[in-house]
């Protein structure tokens, strides 16, 4: 099994290596590659809809395009600014717990947990659509399995690692880049001399438009196709949420990858749109609009037309696939932000060995899978519930940080423009909100608001049962308050090996360690000569930030191991302590007690489980089961281990 698991993800990362976090970082190239393509193969289906939703009023078009590149601009400035603020990472998540409060987090976070699953289904379905434009009709019926096979392949992909999930994909970027670019040039070049006609035609015709329907009626048209395509816009979010995967200085890093992104998607984008103007495109059954553009400038041209059709939907299809990775990194990384504010398992917070949150991949890879099933991979339904959430956490963000430029206009001196561009940043994103709901409540929307509810609710509950368990624990803390640690802390001792030991593993230095202490002497009185804690270090997404957090976490370990060591011995105990430092609590407690039982061959392990006085199908999911499986693992290799039982309310 481990030779497998060593095939599919590669070797496990050397914690230790002070180098470690550099060489999984992200420079600013692979950023818009890792983060960035999520925004730019939005240009795939997000101006396909719009440009649909114009109907016969294709002449708008151009409008769209100018609204388009604006909106790209404005959201973009405003989430670079937004960078500099939180520089650890200014996710929806973060920004509105900080700047709106925990509720308004909460509600963004689960925003964008949903947000994050739809950006994988609706690149992966999407890239189907593409692929499945130049595959012969008949084999329909096979996309949704390929689609499914693709998430397979993306999950296995990100279960190895960041940066080599990123530099994989690498090349299909810059093929979608060159061949996309090509396109666009060649479709504006080679009707340059029709161009003023265009724009003529264009106006006269929206001058009728006017006159016959109404400027109402032709603005609400407008505006219609401006929000359907909102999915354009979806990705600018998930740079300013994965700085923390930024190479340093990461506020420049993440600068410069937010330019390169805006800068592509609006050039691809509005592009694409006046590339459909241009040729006159028409929707046709089976294809996407890029298909149709395609095939209008490149039909003519025989065989290498044919090719350089079927290579830029591929490109296209490539990066879809690629834009599906900001769902894999920047789902986990709000799920083990939230975890480690408790509003989703603790679990989801620990990191693997290849140093991802392994589970947090896992969900975002089911939940895609589901919503794939679910949808039947129609890229239009999900769309619209992929957008609604996006400018549910736009809104939320761009009004927290308005607020915060208004509250701070007093105190620093240049808060007009970014209060300005904050503010029409939320008019727009809250315009597009409004009408999308509106107009696609009952095709899809429905399904977003009411997951994203539950998925709320769920928090809040979760968020309620660790209050109460960590109040019922509370209680424990007497034990130290009755008998506080005191005296300098003493250096290791010798203890005699051929003695009865007592192994207990602990972790912070607290009255719940303590009562293991005298549960084992009022089991045992007087039967151990020596008492040894153990103790390990678990890195996790909060204090895996460099090398010298790690040597953080592990300065803290030992210090709360000295502690019990000094309160053992002030109370007559010979005791010593063990730290390892690992990513997985079990494995790596499972280590460090078989090396310790070759040196203390009558040793008995004591570990503490949380017992409740009535048991729950949820409680092993929000409590991690350690006491349990340690005790099957060191049983099995000859280790007698006993469990404490503590009780909870």
């Amino acid at each position: 099994m481990d030779r497998v698991k060593k095939l599919l993800l590669g070797k496990p990362r050397d914690i230790r290596d002070p180098d470690v976090f550099h060489k999984i970082s992200l420079a600013a190239f692979l950023a818009w590659v890792g983060l960035g393509a999520d925004g730019l193969s939005s240009s795939a289906y997000g101006p396909d809809e719009a440009y649909r939703a114009l109907g016969s009023h294709t002449h708008l078009a151009l409008l769209l395009v100018v609204m388009t590149a604006v909106t790209i601009f404005v959201i973009s400035i405003a989430y670079s600014n937004l960078i500099e603020h939180f520089p650890g990472g200014g996710g929806g998540y973060l920004v509105a717990t900080k700047l709106l409060g925990e509720r308004a987090g909460v509600v963004s976070g689960c925003a964008l947990l949903v947000d994050y699953v739809l950006t994988i289904s609706v690149s992966v379905a999407s890239a189907c659509d593409a692929l499945y434009s130049f595959l012969p009709p008949h084999w329909l019926g096979t996309k949704l399995l390929a689609a499914a096979l693709a998430l397979l392949l993306l999950l296995v992909l990100n279960l190895r690692g960041v940066k080599e999930s990123v530099t994989f994909l690498a090349p299909i970027f810059m093929f979608f880049v060159i061949s996309h670019v090509g396109m666009i040039l060649y479709a504006v070049f080679s009707h340059l001399p029709v161009l003023p006609e265009v724009f003529h035609g264009a106006g006269t015709d929206l001058r009728a438009s006017v006159s016959t329907l109404g400027f109402a009626p032709v603005a609400f048209i407008l505006l219609r196709a401006y929000s359907m395509g909102g999915g354009t816009y979806t990705g600018i979010e998930a740079v300013s949420n994965g700085v923390g995967m930024l190479r340093e200085p990461r506020v420049q890093t993440g600068k410069r990858t937010m330019l390169l992104m805006s800068t592509s998607l609006a050039f691809t984008a509005g592009g694409i749109l006046l590339g459909y103007l241009l040729v006159n495109a028409v929707p046709e059954a089976g294809k996407t609009m890029n298909a149709v553009l395609l095939e209008n400038l490149y039909g003519g041209w025989g065989t290498i037309g044919r090719v350089m059709i079927v290579a830029t939907l591929f490109s296209e299809a490539a990066l879809l696939l690629v834009a599906a990775q900001a769902g894999f990194l920047d789902g986990p990384r709000v799920l083990s932000n939230m975890a480690l504010d408790s509003w989703v398992p603790h679990s989801f917070s620990q990191l693997s060995d290849r140093l991802v949150t392994q589970n947090g991949v896992f969900l975002m890879g089911a939940a895609a899978m589901g919503t794939l099933i679910y949808t039947k991979g129609n890229i239009t339904t999900l769309v619209v519930m992929y957008s609604i959430n996006v400018f549910l956490t736009f809104s939320l963000t761009e009004l927290g940080m308005s607020r915060y430029w208004l509250s701070h206009r007093g105190t620093v001196a240049r808060w007009r423009l970014p209060l300005a561009i904050h503010s029409v940043g939320l008019v727009m994103c809250v315009s597009i909100l409004c009408v999308t709901l509106f107009e696609k409540f009952l095709e899809g929307g429905w399904v977003t608001a009411v997951i994203t509810t539950l998925t709320i609710l769920l928090c809040f509950w979760i968020r309620r049962h660790y209050r109460e368990v960590g109040a019922s624990l509370k209680g424990l803390q007497q034990i130290l308050e009755a008998s506080p640690l005191v005296g300098e802390k003493a250096g290791p001792s010798e203890l005699d090996p051929k003695a009865p030991t007592a192994v207990l593993t602990v972790s912070d230095f607290s009255g719940y360690g303590l009562h293991h202490i005298l549960a084992i002497q009022r089991l045992l009185p007087g039967y151990f000569k020596n008492f040894v804690f153990v103790s390990v270090g678990v890195l996790d997404s909060g204090n895996f930030k460099g090398s010298e957090a790690v040597g953080q976490l592990e300065a803290e370990k030992r210090a709360h191991l000295a502690d019990y060591v000094a309160w053992s011995r002030q109370h007559g105990l010979e005791a010593d302590s063990r730290f390892k430092l690992g990513t997985e609590t079990i494995e790596t407690l499972e280590k460090a007690i078989i090396e310790l039982s070759r040196e203390f061959p009558r040793m008995i392990v004591f570990t503490g489980k949380l017992i409740f006085k009535e048991e729950r199908w949820y409680q092993p999911i929000l409590h991690s089961e350690t006491a349990n499986a340690i005790q099957r693992r060191l049983q099995f290799n000859g280790v007698q281990v006993v469990v404490l039982p503590v009780r909870v309310y």
